[in-house]
């Protein structure tokens, strides 16, 4: 059997389209009639197709691909399987991707890494519409190389009309996608007609096996060499010596020893003194490489920087447009804080509500509010701060990003960027003549934001007026921020969506970041459903400054207190969207102060708080 060492070049390439179209049973035959497989998985899969029965007494090559037992006893495809094989010409590494709806995501992790996609089409059947999202999805992802395999051709006479057909409704699609040329070719896996040598079923076809075209197809990595200078930081090791060493794989053009460089986002510029591809110096290294550098003079860059020719720069920015690929069952929700990664940058980032989102069938431009599981948009994104990127049609590794939950740490969502926005360059920070350590000593005070949570009616405007009116008369400069107060100015034109009360707290955090930044003690009482959207208001503070207060009542004592009647009219289905009620509300794990007003009296809960301020402010300096 080949191996892959010998091979000089590696292809890899995916699968996919609709349920039963067979791509299983290709790539099956391809491992097949490759000799990929040994004698004793030859008889492994004559056992297993007789126990599965699904091709009679045939030979199943799907067996091969489909190792799940799940998959097996249903004849699906769930898991992305990888698979190896070679031939004299070039070594393959082929993943069969998932062809239901709900295993989408599972074909973005296939399609990212991938060269080139064979779209198989069931000739029965025709283009279907996960036919359309898989090769809208594989045309996002940057894959170049389409192959168009109308499978099962033996179902339908070998008719050449019918092939016809199907490859000028795909290119009628392709064309709107965007998809400048594919390969159209007529296959029949289960058979072998055309997969690897020529059909004489099918002698009116004239092009190149399937086999062929992949032999043929040009590798992104051969591209990327000739691309710009790219190599992101990924970490700093001591070589001999205690050489100090970047570290990190060239995802673009190349470096060469002496070379003049520069480090982003700083803008220094240094040379390469010496360069490592594993434990060998070398004079060189290329795209797909993984090296260490030595540089001169010896800049201190981490994890998250990028090497770049100073010909060039990557860009910088902290708000682009982007298409995206929601892969969870919790839909978007804009102005949420999510973790963005591309390449070895990470950093927290925001999403605005879709410009539109596609209907892939049609590819038609729908208005949308949100994005929801499967469903592919095109948004902006926010990044707390600048981030270094290619619009991904130059460089998928620099232009391609993931979002992920921080709480979960679930990937939920793989994004394209298009391009960065202008705005977001023409906006500077304005520097002041008086700072907020200035501020602060004139009033003789260390500011504070008090962030109080919990459910309506436990108690926390309560308790924080009074908070408020005592530190008034101790000689403090304070202001109360109120969630209803603020619903009647700031934020009137907001409902109570989840993606509203994260917008809502998105501003209060910004206000009461400036009143802290003037010198204040704020009081913020809000009900703050969400964990994720507290932890980012945290996160806009200087260290120490933030003190969470949770005010924690049970829902049957808050209803009982409920003097508004506001939990009446939830129960009755007249106030959609409450807390406690329709919308979850998620307990702080890290508070400060915990107030269980269940049992503890407003006056004690009260000096409490009074109390850990008072502490604060005799330990805590003026400024951080």
């Amino acid at each position: 059997m080949s191996t892959m060492t010998n091979k000089t070049s590696l292809l890899r390439f995916i699968t996919c389209g609709s349920v039963d179209d067979g791509k299983s049973t290709l790539i099956g035959r391809l491992l097949y009639d490759t000799k990929a497989i040994s004698t004793d998985q030859v008889h492994t899969l004559t056992q297993d197709s007789l126990l599965y029965a699904t091709q009679g007494q045939s030979i199943d090559l799907a067996l091969l691909v489909d190792g799940l037992q799940a998959e097996r006893e249903q004849g699906i495809t769930i898991d992305v399987a990888y698979r190896y094989f070679s031939t004299p010409c070039r070594s393959f590494i082929v993943a069969d991707c998932p062809g239901h709806e709900q295993y989408t995501r599972n074909m973005v992790t296939g399609a990212s890494v991938a060269d080139l996609a064979i779209v198989l089409v069931d000739a029965t059947k025709g283009i279907l519409p996960q036919t359309c999202r898989h090769s809208t999805i594989a045309h996002l992802l940057g894959i170049r190389h389409i192959v168009l395999a109308i499978n099962k051709m033996d179902l339908v006479d070998y008719d050449q009309t019918i092939f016809e057909a199907h490859t000028q409704a795909f290119a009628t699609f392709a064309a709107r996608l965007g998809i400048a040329r594919f390969s159209a070719v007529p296959v029949s896996g289960f058979v072998g007609d055309n997969v690897m040598a020529p059909s004489s079923n099918m002698a009116w076809y004239k092009g190149p096996t399937l086999l062929g075209l992949l032999e043929a197809a040009e590798l992104d990595l051969e591209k990327a060499k000739d691309g710009p200078t790219r190599l992101p930081v990924q970490r700093i090791a001591r070589g001999q010596n205690g050489l100090r060493l970047v570290q990190g794989t060239i995802c673009s053009g190349k470096l060469n020893v002496g070379d003049e460089v520069i480090i982003m986002p700083t803008s220094t510029v240094c040379k390469i003194s010496a360069l490592y591809t594993g434990e060998t110096q070398s004079k060189s290294a290329k795209a797909g490489e993984a090296v260490s550098v030595a540089l001169s003079p010896d800049i201190d860059c981490g994890r998250g920087a990028v090497i770049a020719s100073p010909q060039s720069r990557a860009i910088v920015a902290d708000q682009f447009e982007a298409t995206l690929i929601w892969m969870n069952a919790t839909p978007l929700v804009p102005g949420r804080r999510y973790l963005l990664k591309l390449a070895t940058q990470s950093t927290p980032a925001s999403v605005s509500s879709p410009k539109y989102k596609y209907q892939v069938e049609t590819l038609d431009h729908l208005s949308a509010t949100h994005l929801a599981l499967n469903e592919i948009g095109v948004v902006v994104v926010t990044t707390s701060v600048p981030l270094l990127f290619d619009p991904y049609d130059q460089s998928k590794a620099m232009g391609g990003f993931i979002l992920v939950d921080p709480n979960s740490h679930e990937t939920i969502a793989a994004g394209t960027i298009s391009h960065e926005l202008r705005r977001s360059q023409n906006v500077h920070w304005q520097t002041t003549e008086v700072d907020s350590q200035s501020r602060s000593s004139l009033m003789k005070q260390k500011p504070l934001v008090i962030w109080f949570t919990g459910l309506s009616g436990s108690g926390k405007s309560t308790i924080a007026s009074l908070v408020e009116k005592q530190l008034h008369q101790m000689g403090h400069f304070t202001y109360l921020l109120d969630g209803d107060n603020l619903r009647h100015g700031l934020n009137r034109d907001l409902g109570f969506t989840a993606a509203d009360r994260v917008e809502n707290i998105r501003r209060v955090g910004e206000v009461a970041k400036l009143m802290c930044d003037a010198g204040l003690i704020v009081l913020a009482a809000f009900i703050s459903p969400f964990e994720a959207e507290r932890a980012v208001v945290r996160a806009m503070m200087p260290e120490g400054r933030f003190v969470e207060v949770f005010v924690d009542a049970m829902l049957e004592t808050v209803e009982a207190r409920d003097s508004k009647g506001l939990y009446r009219k939830a129960r009755a289905g007249l106030l959609p969207n409450f807390t406690g009620v329709d919308m979850p509300y998620e307990r702080p794990t890290k508070a400060e102060i915990v107030l269980e007003t269940d049992a503890l009296g407003v006056a004690e809960s009260v000096a409490q708080v009074l109390a850990y301020i008072e502490t604060a402010q005799a330990t805590m300096p003026i400024v951080s």
